[in-house]
């Protein structure tokens, strides 16, 4: 009898929980996330959508520069957030639902500065380096001592490197090529510099530490599910 009270509790739970609109919030990162007519599209998020129908839940995906972003998920009650590094500072901050990606970041620069030289990190010292604020890259070479120009999202970052009020940013070299196709750049007008071995780690959907076991549970299967039958555009 307790048994059966119990599954009905967390049935209604469920049912009540899958009724509304669940908060997801992620950041432009082109073409995975992208912004169309006032609508959340691209290839990862569709990928996310995915796994949230599988789940039976409907997303409710916002975009914000990546510092509200993360505040909002850190913050916010059964509010979910992609892509996200999972790094040992983060790990008691959120639940982790699943891995969709991987990041291999490094210094990206202008290929016409040809007076960057950077053979190891701490030459990198010597250039001014756009960091986003609240993200992993950041919080690691801050404590290798790095000090930078602090934005709040990857687009701002290229936009200061594009007018040059920056030496250097930081990103993946598959997302430079993203980024340098978003913003109608030529061939090889960005290059990738220094492939950075503490910034590689692997990107998770993730959850708020307080959302309802039940929508982790139900979100952690349809994500087994749906990387069963489709690769991740996120890739590596």
């Amino acid at each position: 009898m307790n048994y059966n009270l119990t599954f009905f509790i967390l049935f209604l739970s469920f049912s009540t929980l899958a009724e509304e609109p669940l908060l997801v919030v992620t950041e432009l990162a082109p073409p995975n996330q992208v912004l169309i007519d006032g609508e959340v599209q691209g290839k990862g998020t569709q990928y996310i959508r995915d796994i949230f129908k599988q789940a039976g839940l409907t997303p409710d995906i916002q975009m914000y520069p990546w510092a509200r972003a993360y505040k909002m998920a850190s913050e916010e009650k059964n509010t979910f957030i992609y892509s996200i590094a999972r790094t040992p500072e983060r790990e008691e901050q959120f639940q982790w639902v699943g891995e969709i990606g991987r990041f291999e970041m490094g210094f990206v620069g202008l290929s016409d500065r040809t007076d960057i030289v950077i053979n190891n990190i701490n030459q990198a010292k010597n250039y001014k380096i756009a960091m986003q604020h609240n993200d992993f890259s950041t919080q690691t070479l801050t404590k290798m001592g790095f000090e930078g120009v602090i934005t709040s999202d990857i687009q701002h970052s290229y936009k200061l490197l594009l007018a040059k009020k920056v030496d250097l940013i930081l990103d993946d070299p598959l997302y430079m090529l993203q980024y340098s196709d978003y913003f109608k750049l030529r061939p090889g007008h960005l290059k990738f510099i220094f492939k950075i071995d503490a910034l590689t780690t692997v990107a998770y959907l993730a959850a708020n530490k307080d959302t309802d076991k039940v929508l982790i549970e139900k979100m952690e299967e349809a994500h087994k599910q749906v990387s069963k039958t489709q690769i991740s555009p996120y890739g590596k």
